[in-house]
């Protein structure tokens, strides 16, 4: 499975050491930024989210993403946005492993200022290896793609 990775300026360092460290046994798609110069952090969702809207939409899941900000926040927000598209911030290994499980997040986010690479990088495995557990949350999970009364 292909792995998408963007950041803004903020989580620019950690979205570097992730992706190099995910390179050794993945494939690596990197959307930039490329500088520590300031850059807006819909700009960089917006290129991870419309790759990962395309593959769950055609039901043909071959990629997920990697969203780094300061917080983590903007970054969920805006991708949420997105039809098919499902990000979850996350903060734990608990919380990770639910995002996937549970929600079938296709887009984990990371707060770069609240966090270390180990922690990152940790949450990223997870992510990677737990798998949709379906059933009674495929009903959920469809309801959040709803349109909304």
């Amino acid at each position: 499975m292909k792995i998408l990775i963007a950041s803004d300026h903020a989580g620019l360092e950690l979205k570097n050491q992730i992706a190099e460290a995910l390179r050794k046994t993945d494939a690596v798609e990197d959307f930039g930024p490329f500088n520590s110069d300031s850059v807006d952090y819909p700009d960089y969702a917006d290129f991870v989210c419309r790759r990962i809207q395309s593959d769950d939409a055609s039901a043909k899941l071959t990629a997920f993403g990697i969203l780094i900000c300061g917080s983590g926040q903007g970054m969920a927000l805006r991708a949420n946005k997105y039809p098919f598209v499902r990000a979850a911030l996350v903060y734990s290994d608990e919380i990770t492993q639910m995002a996937r499980e549970h929600n079938n997040a296709n887009i984990i986010c990371i707060g770069a200022r609240f966090t270390d690479f180990e922690k990152a990088l940790k949450w990223v495995q997870i992510f990677k290896q737990t798998a949709f557990a379906g059933g009674r949350h495929q009903t959920r999970v469809a309801k959040i793609h709803s349109s909304i009364p």
